[in-house]
């Protein structure tokens, strides 16, 4: 079931919401996550962001409380249509890169035509991969968390670059469009928020 991220400030109105919704709540504390258990069955588990463990008391503020941002992060977004990359300081955004590349799609021709364009694809990817590298690991430089999107393949691929062999990749993963300020915009925003499991009973 996929997450529902709800940013910080918005997590105690979150909570209250269900309880009142459900006729009530329990909240408990279970390894590392919070839990709420409503009296009609439904239930949810809520994860701090940046792979965050919880340990204190079962209480929806608290909880939000401890979801702060790191001192230091990153932000890596890649498809093949370009990417962003952000340098964060707590919450606030230090440093960026946005770059959009063209990579063509795919073709209906075949035989060696089709083949000439496939290899032509692959490699102007190879270089929007670089690219986005060469960018990551300047900006990205000493960071050690960082939260990722796009596509799987394009980021693995970008994070093959030994200058980035530090970086340790944290949920949530980020599904994004094309990269624009916009979208790391918002990327940065989800980045920080709670990620929530919810069970409708």
């Amino acid at each position: 079931m996929p997450s529902v991220l709800v940013p910080a400030a918005r997590w105690e109105r979150w909570v209250a919401n269900f309880a009142t919704g459900h006729g009530g709540a329990e909240l408990t504390v279970t390894d590392g996550e919070l839990r709420g258990q409503a009296v009609d069955g439904s239930h949810f588990t809520a994860r701090l962001p940046f792979a965050g463990a919880y340990d204190g008391p079962p209480e929806a503020g608290d909880f939000a409380a401890a979801a702060g941002a790191p001192g230091e992060w990153g932000v890596l977004l890649v498809r093949k249509g370009g990417f962003a990359v952000a340098r964060m300081g707590g919450a606030a955004l230090v440093e960026h890169k946005i770059g959009q590349r063209h990579v063509q799609g795919r073709t209906k021709a075949g035989g060696q035509s089709q083949q000439r364009f496939a290899r032509r694809r692959d490699n102007q990817a190879r270089q929007a991969y670089e690219a986005a590298a060469d960018h990551a690991a300047r900006i990205l430089g000493g960071v050690r968390l960082v939260v990722a999107g796009g596509d799987h393949p394009a980021v693995d691929a970008v994070l093959t670059d030994q200058r980035l062999s530090s970086v340790r990749v944290v949920d949530p993963w980020l599904a994004v469009p094309d990269p624009r300020r916009a979208v790391l915009d918002q990327a940065i925003l989800d980045a920080q928020s709670v990620a929530v499991d919810v069970t409708n009973a």
